[in-house]
C-alpha cells in the first residue's frame, strides 16, 4: 500500500514540477494580452496655459485647456490583420479630443495603433486597416500609450505621433506612486516642423491654406510616465508641450506665435480609477509569472520527498517473526 501511494505522489511530483515552467514560459505569453474589443479614456489638463485664439491671431493666457483622450479596440480589424500577421494583434483606434476653457474645439487628431497584444511590439499592416496619425499613413517603430509586460529598466523606442517620428525614451528609476512601484521614464521631443492638425478650430482654415501662406507649425515636449512594470501600463503621465507657428504671410510681420504652451496632467479622478485598474490586472499577471510557477515547483519538491520518505518505509524490514512451537513426537517402542 505504501509503494502504491509513494509512486502516486512521485507522479505528481512529476506533473508539477513540469508545470512549473510551462505557467511561464507557455501560458503566460498566450494568457497574458490585451483584449482586442478594449475601451479606455483618460482627461488631461493644462492649468493656465497660453492658446491662440485663430480669429485674432493672437495668444493668451486662458484658465485650462483639456485633453480626452480615446483608445477604443476595433475587433474586426484585429481579426483581419491576424490572418496575416499570423499572431494575436489589438487595433486601437484613438481620438485626442482637445477643447478651450469656453467648451469649443480647438483640434482632434484621430489615430489608429496596430501591435502585438503580448509584446507590445508594433505591427504594419497595409490597405484599409494601416497604422495611421491623423488619416497620413505612418510607421510606428516604437511603442506608443502602453509598455511591454514586465517592463525593464532600460531605455525604450517611443513614437511620438505629432512629430511622426520614434525616438528614445529613457528609464529615469524607480519610484513609489500611489502605493505602487513604478518605473519612470522621460523624453525629449527638440523643435522639429510638424503637419497642421486637419480639423481646425475655425472654419475656413485649413493645413492647405496655411500652407500658400508659407507659415509652417514647430513643436516640442517633454513626455514623462510613470509605469507600472509588472503590467507595463502607465498609472500616471505628464507633458510639458509648446506649439509655435513660425514665418510666412499668416502671422503680420511677426516671427513667430504661440499656438499651444503649457503643462499637461493627468486629471485626479483618471488618476484613481487608472491606479484601481492596474492595481487588479497586476495580480492576474503576477499570478501567471510568479505565485503559480513557484508554488508549482515547492508543491513539486514536497511531493517528492513524501514519495521518498514512503518509498523507504516500504523497503525497511520487518520485526523477525517468532519461530513456530514444535510439538513432541511420539517415541515408539
Amino acid at each position: 500500500m505504501r509503494r502504491k501511494a509513494s509512486l502516486i505522489l512521485l507522479a505528481l511530483a512529476v506533473f508539477c514540477t513540469a508545470m512549473s515552467p510551462l505557467m511561464r514560459w507557455y501560458a503566460f505569453p498566450r494568457l497574458a494580452k490585451i483584449p482586442a474589443g478594449q475601451y479606455q479614456n483618460a482627461v488631461l489638463e493644462a492649468k493656465n496655459p497660453t492658446l491662440l485664439d485663430y480669429g485674432s491671431m493672437q495668444s493668451k493666457k486662458v484658465s485650462k485647456v483639456t485633453v480626452v483622450q480615446t483608445l477604443k479596440g476595433n475587433v474586426e480589424a484585429s481579426e483581419q490583420v491576424e490572418k496575416s500577421a499570423g499572431r494575436d494583434v489589438v487595433v486601437w483606434d484613438s481620438l485626442s479630443y482637445i477643447v478651450g476653457p469656453d467648451g469649443k474645439m480647438v483640434s482632434q487628431v484621430p489615430e489608429r495603433y496596430v501591435f502585438d497584444a503580448h509584446s507590445q511590439a508594433p505591427v504594419h499592416p497595409t490597405g484599409k486597416y494601416a497604422e495611421t496619425v491623423d488619416g497620413d499613413k505612418v510607421r510606428r517603430d516604437g511603442i506608443e500609450f502602453k509598455w511591454p509586460f514586465l517592463t525593464e529598466k532600460r531605455d525604450y523606442e517611443y513614437y511620438d505621433a505629432q512629430a511622426r517620428v520614434t525616438r528614445p525614451i529613457h528609464y529615469k528609476g524607480t519610484r513609489t506612486f500611489r502605493g505602487l512601484k513604478v518605473y519612470y521614464f522621460e523624453q525629449t521631443i527638440p523643435w522639429m516642423k510638424v503637419p497642421l492638425p486637419r480639423t481646425m478650430p475655425v472654419k475656413g482654415i485649413t493645413p492647405e491654406s496655411v500652407a500658400k501662406t508659407g507659415t509652417t507649425r514647430w513643436y516640442t515636449t517633454v513626455r514623462k510616465f510613470w509605469v507600472e512594470p509588472v503590467t507595463g501600463a502607465p498609472v500616471y503621465g505628464e507633458e510639458i508641450q509648446h506649439n509655435e507657428l513660425r514665418g510666412g504671410t499668416l502671422l503680420g510681420g511677426r516671427d513667430r506665435v504661440t499656438v499651444f504652451a503649457g503643462h499637461v496632467k493627468m486629471r485626479e479622478d483618471y488618476i484613481r480609477s487608472t491606479v484601481a485598474l492596474v492595481k487588479s490586472n497586476r495580480v492576474l499577471v503576477v499570478l501567471l509569472t510568479s505565485y503559480l510557477p513557484w508554488g508549482f515547483l515547492v508543491a513539486g519538491a514536497l511531493l517528492l520527498a513524501l514519495s521518498l520518505w514512503l518509498e523507504a518505509r516500504s523497503r525497511r524490514p520487518g520485526e523477525p517473526e517468532a519461530a513456530p512451537a514444535h510439538e513432541p513426537e511420539p517415541v515408539s517402542a
